[in-house]
């Protein structure tokens, strides 16, 4: 009888401990739920910071006027933007004719150019969302410093000047490449009634500072932004002859190219760019542009006029 007792009890200890152990693994699989649950929660945790990574390895192609390269105003603001984002920035220079062009056919993100009829066509034929004031200067008649011509005579009034220099026998030098200084020349003979031609008018078909040069060389007559002329002026035998006429008022706009036109173009890094320069941390870095050397700013910033 001793012996049947002492069986049962063996019997059901061997049954409790196999019960025991039956429910064991519970613990276990929370803890694997946890554990795969935590990397998951990690990896969301990191996301923020790898997708800010990627933003900062990015580059933007700006594509913009030969005035804003040649001044050297890009040189001087566009590394505070490359370390306030962490985005590169590829300069085009180019006439803003080119520019626009570019943005049409989807070969730039973002535009900072200068002929805002231009500008404002581009937005409407949906090329761009919006386009927004940057600044200004105003462009100039550049000539000979004893003035051949005698230009200065009308030295506020660009429209008479123009129709004196064609009648005279010295030698004028157009971009001739459909840039903003281009256009705005073009704008100028018409007011004046003509259509230059002839050995006198030389279409040059190049930017801003090369043209400048060529007029220097050859002592001839041109028209420039006033800032591109700054930047060069030291080695220059050439003076500002007619300037000041409100018809000479120079706007530069800033617009992002439409992704639409391709998965190439960086929106973001547009969108960031455009808020950037229109900030009043850059306007203010723009209007001191220039101020130390020249004892004015060669670009005025009037994007939260």
């Amino acid at each position: 009888m001793k012996k049947l007792m002492s069986l049962i009890l063996v019997l059901l200890l061997a049954v409790g401990m196999m019960a025991g152990c039956a429910k064991a693994p519970e613990p276990v699989e929370e803890k694997a739920v946890d554990q795969a649950e935590a990397p998951a929660q990690e990896a969301e945790a990191e996301e923020p910071a790898q997708e800010e990574a990627v933003a900062e390895g990015t580059s933007i192609i700006l594509s913009t006027t030969t005035s804003t390269e040649n001044s050297g105003l890009l040189a001087y603001i566009l590394p505070d933007f490359t370390e306030k984002t962490g985005i590169e920035v590829k300069v085009v220079a180019v006439g803003t004719g080119k520019a626009l062009q570019m943005g049409r056919d989807g070969e730039a993100d973002v535009l900072l150019v200068h002929a805002k009829p231009s500008e404002e066509e581009f937005v409407a034929e949906g090329h761009s969302a919006a386009r927004f004031d940057v600044m200004y200067n105003d462009f100039v008649i550049l000539g000979p410093k004893d003035d051949p011509a005698g230009l200065k005579e009308d030295a506020s009034e660009i429209v008479p000047a123009f129709e004196k220099l064609y009648a005279s026998e010295f030698s004028f030098v157009s971009r001739g490449d459909d840039s903003g200084t281009h256009k705005k020349e073009k704008s100028l003979w018409a007011a004046a009634g003509i259509e230059p031609e002839g050995d006198k008018y030389i279409s040059a078909g190049k930017g801003m500072g090369d043209v400048i040069q060529m007029t220097d060389e050859l002592q001839a007559y041109t028209m420039s932004d006033r800032a591109t002329y700054l930047s060069m002026s030291d080695n220059l035998d050439l003076n500002v002859i007619v300037e000041g006429d409100p018809i000479l008022f120079n706007q530069y706009g800033v617009m992002a190219v439409n992704p639409d036109k391709n998965d190439a173009i960086n929106s973001a890094g547009a969108q960031a760019f455009i808020d950037w320069i229109l900030s009043s941390e850059t306007q203010e870095l723009i209007s001191g542009f220039g101020v130390e050397k020249f004892g004015q700013p060669l670009f005025v910033p009037n994007a939260n006029l």
